[in-house]
């Protein structure tokens, strides 16, 4: 088994885990991809079941994801579609 690589990102003053999957991933992941922002993790890794979504995301998870889209937003980081 292949390990899943993780790394940290600072934003806004915190320290958020980059795993796929994530809170801060997803969030980071919709906004890469031109989506509105629609909260959600996998706690298995991305598309693993289950996917976790409000109201049984906790207020912090939802915090996590918006941090990973607007962080997403502010570098500007988009998948080019041309």
């Amino acid at each position: 088994m292949i390990a899943e690589k993780e790394y940290t990102v600072e934003w806004q003053g915190r320290t958020y885990v980059q795993k796929h999957g994530s809170p801060f991933d997803r969030g980071s992941a919709y906004s890469y991809y031109g989506r509105g922002p629609n909260p959600h993790y996998y706690p298995n890794g991305t598309y693993n079941n289950p996917k976790i979504e409000p109201p049984v995301m906790t207020a912090a998870q939802v915090a996590d994801y918006m941090a990973g889209y607007d962080y997403n937003e502010a570098m500007g980081d988009k998948k080019d579609w041309g």
